[in-house]
């Protein structure tokens, strides 16, 4: 690894932030405590900051001495995950039923340590944007920060984002142009009926039989309207009906989740989706109530700035390191929002397999969302030095 001495020698003040923020973590914007240590630290550093962007954003910006050029935009997220802790290491969280078990701590910490290296380092022209974002744990915290007019104020030329992945190997890379991580979308029937007596079924019209129908119809969507080499995940995650045993309820709840690559298929899904359910719940003398909501769109990877980040990370790492094919993922991200505004790129840097963990550690290899997880410091000088050669190569760039 081409690693900068100077970035090497402070991970572990770096370290220290990281690990402060994973003991006190904050839900989606109530960021309040990591949002006021973030600017503490970029104003300490002498760089100007705004905030206020989307609630609990924090938004840094240094301008180069060689004068205006281009401006990159550099975002990290900061919000925790609504999950109590098993860790027992000194820096667990202090809150109980809140946990950092993404990462989040780890990406402000990298990004933090890379606005401190510019902070002293400004032999550049145009300026870097350095954005810390609330909310990326189902708020949409980026269209907040947008909405807010984080782009008018900002105007970048493109924006890059970066994720640690568990399960690819420590300090590799991975990215794919194109749909890198899924949209998130998600659904709820209301099957109404007729309730009445179990022992007096043809009297009713059952909505628990009738959803029970629709469950398996709703699968049709996927294996026969739309394209085999489409991807597409629909998956039923709630059925409630009825308080007793001997008594057909009124209605009955179907809820899920849908994912996909492209508006297209989403259209696709949603669409049939409305029609199945109402079919279906016709034949059984019943009425399907469908809610279909649209979270996050599908992350979409700019083929021009992927490319150019694919040859930073390979001078970084090397080729060996780089996989540039990498399978996408169904989870989402919200930094999705920000590539429908601006052209860019969302990496993968690897977490490792867990063995950065001690033993003992639950759902190994210390996956995301997993109580027993832990970023891996080890990746905090590989993160910064990538968003230093990011960003000094695309300013650099004609």
């Amino acid at each position: 690894m081409r690693l900068l001495p100077e970035i090497v020698d402070s991970a572990a003040s770096i370290q220290a932030i990281r690990r402060d923020i994973h003991a006190h973590p904050e839900l989606r914007f109530e960021e309040i405590r990591t949002a006021e240590l973030v600017a503490e630290a970029l104003t300490n550093w002498g760089i100007p900051i705004v905030r206020g962007l989307g609630k609990t954003g924090v938004v840094g910006r240094i301008d180069g001495d060689a004068g205006p050029g281009k401006m990159i935009g550099l975002r990290a997220d900061m919000d925790a995950l609504p999950l109590q802790e098993k860790n027992a290491f000194a820096h667990a969280s202090q809150h109980a039923g809140k946990m950092h078990a993404c990462g989040h701590d780890g990406h402000t910490a990298i990004l933090l340590g890379a606005a401190h290296y510019f902070s002293t380092h400004r032999n550049f022209a145009g300026s870097i944007i350095f954005i810390f974002q609330p909310a990326e744990e189902g708020g949409g915290g980026a269209r907040e920060m947008i909405k807010d007019g984080l782009f008018k104020q900002f105007p970048c030329d493109a924006v890059f984002g970066l994720h640690n992945w568990p399960g690819l190997a420590e300090g590799h890379f991975g990215v794919t142009p194109g749909p890198m991580m899924a949209s998130s979308n998600e659904f709820t029937i209301t099957i109404r009926g007729k309730g009445g007596h179990a022992a007096l079924p043809h009297n009713s019209a059952d909505p628990v039989l009738a959803g029970a129908h629709v469950v398996t119809a709703l699968q049709s969507i996927i294996t026969r309207n739309k394209r085999p080499v489409d991807a597409a995940v629909l998956s039923v995650t709630q059925f409630h009906a009825g308080e007793t045993s001997n008594v057909i309820p009124d209605s009955a709840m179907i809820g899920g989740t849908v994912r996909t690559f492209t508006h297209e298929v989403l259209d696709l899904i949603e669409q049939r989706l409305n029609e199945v359910a109402q079919h279906v719940a016709k034949g059984f003398d019943c009425q399907a109530d469908v809610v279909f909501t649209r979270n996050y769109p599908p992350t979409i990877n700019h083929e021009q700035e992927t490319q150019f980040a694919i040859g930073v990370m390979q001078d970084l790492v090397g080729k060996d390191n780089v996989n540039v094919r990498i399978d996408p993922t169904m989870g989402a991200e919200d930094f999705a929002f920000m590539l429908q505004e601006k052209p860019g790129c969302y990496v993968f840097l690897g977490n490792g397999d867990g063995d950065h963990r001690s033993t003992g550690h639950g759902m190994g290899p210390c996956h995301l969302h997993n109580p027993s997880y832990d970023f891996n410091d080890a990746l905090i000088p590989v993160g910064v030095n990538y968003w230093v050669a990011l960003a000094q190569k695309f300013l650099d760039k004609p």
